[in-house]
């Protein structure tokens, strides 16, 4: 019999069973996770009961109300999901040491020594899911799949849903696969798999006949090597490059989608993203912003910035390349639906080239920079509002900046800056 490695568990609905586990009014109800309570947003989740009427990620609201007459909308609980997440975590690691967190709703774990044989890694699996009903929460059910390679037990874990689990053998592959989409598979979405179709690849089996060699040039890199390798049953360690950026999203609430209003929402954004640079002792040496156009808009395209600056921390100087950046947007622009703003090129605060233009103390950082990271120990001790911008007072952005991205959970400290 094959052994394995890799056991991932993605939790099902996560948002909206969350919802539901601290509701017990919601249980068994068609409920959509929204970002505000607005018709004209998406859905971020939606119980399976919603989904049953085809309510899914990204539905826009007014459309899920018309497929699904009973939807009950929740206001998204961010800083929940994070709390119920290191719940779960903990859990996870009672049965079998934590390898990664995938996202908000997934972590991968990696099996050694007996527990790599089918039985055990089978009873592993039973246990947590117990174990997670009991101590955590009976609503937050699981998906998980166990297999040779990271990439493989993430597969399985999508192929049963909901409260499934899928065992990939090596003698399994790659047949078992075939069945599959191409869309089905991590990391190959519609760019990738036009990018496969361009090389008249439209089917996995297709994908998993090729050489190794023909799937790095048909990806343009080493990661489709790896890529199949992984496909194949083969294990390959995952590298870890570190961290490239931080950024921080919101969906407008319509009395903020006016040019002035939406302003002030990016600004908010981009001290944020200063102080979570600050507190990961890092500068940043880019600046990135996107505003997304409202629904009704003749031109749906986002308008995206992007430029290189010189390596800083200060909220000051990077308030300064943001308004710069909006006053050079087209007069008559807006209403936008969606504000993001990035800080990328980081780089270790103690490792940066000094700016001859600029004014250094000994150690490096600039007296505005001292001034900010005064402020953010002073935030920290005394909550959020304690310093702040004058104009930025009572924005009244709840869970400003810190949501949760697909790849990417922000810890506890972030909903008190």
């Amino acid at each position: 019999m094959g052994r394995f490695s890799y056991l991932t568990i993605d939790f099902n609905s996560y948002f909206a069973s969350v919802e539901q586990q601290m509701n017990p009014a919601l249980r068994g109800k068609p409920i959509a996770v929204v970002p505000v309570m607005s018709d004209t947003t998406s859905a971020i989740a939606a119980s399976y009961e919603a989904k049953a009427f085809g309510v899914k990620t990204g539905t826009r609201i007014w459309e899920a109300k018309r497929m699904c007459p009973g939807l009950i909308l929740v206001p998204a609980r961010h800083e929940l999901y994070v709390d119920i997440h290191e719940h779960l975590k903990e859990e996870v690691q009672n049965h079998v040491p934590l390898l990664s967190t995938g996202s908000i709703d997934e972590f991968t774990c990696k099996l050694i020594g007996d527990e790599c044989e089918p039985a055990n890694a089978r009873k592993i699996a039973l246990n947590m899911k117990a174990g997670i009903k009991k101590n955590v929460g009976a609503c937050l059910n699981s998906s998980i799949g166990i297999a040779p390679t990271r990439l493989l037990s993430k597969i399985a874990s999508d192929m049963q849903k909901p409260n499934g689990l899928t065992l990939l053998e090596q003698k399994d592959l790659p047949h078992i696969l075939f069945p599959l989409q191409l869309t089905d598979l991590p990391g190959i979405a519609s760019n990738m798999e036009a990018r496969l179709h361009r090389a008249g690849i439209t089917s996995i089996e297709q994908l998993l006949s090729l050489e190794p060699k023909a799937a790095r040039h048909v990806w343009g890199s080493v990661g489709g090597e790896r890529y199949w390798y992984e496909l194949h049953g083969i294990d390959v360690p995952k590298s870890d490059e570190g961290r490239r950026s931080v950024g921080h999203s919101r969906v407008l609430a319509p009395k903020m989608r006016g040019k002035d209003d939406a302003r002030f929402v990016a600004r908010s954004l981009l001290l944020k993203c200063a102080t979570r640079i600050r507190r990961l002792e890092v500068v940043a040496g880019g600046f990135g912003l996107a505003v997304h156009p409202d629904y009704g808009s003749t031109n749906r395209e986002p308008i995206v910035h992007e430029s290189k600056i010189s390596p800083t921390q200060d909220s000051f100087t990077l308030l300064q390349y943001l308004d710069q950046f909006w006053s050079e947007l087209p007069k008559k622009s807006g209403p936008f639906r969606k504000v993001s703003i990035w800080l990328y090129h980081l780089s270790d605060e103690s490792k940066r080239a000094r700016d001859l233009f600029v004014e250094t103390r000994p150690d490096g950082f600039t007296k505005k920079e001292i001034l900010w990271r005064s402020v953010d120990k002073l935030v920290a001790r005394y909550g959020r509002e304690t310093v702040t911008l004058a104009s930025q007072k009572d924005l009244g952005l709840q869970y400003l900046g810190a949501k949760i991205a697909f790849t990417r959970v922000p810890d506890a400290q972030e909903f008190r800056e």
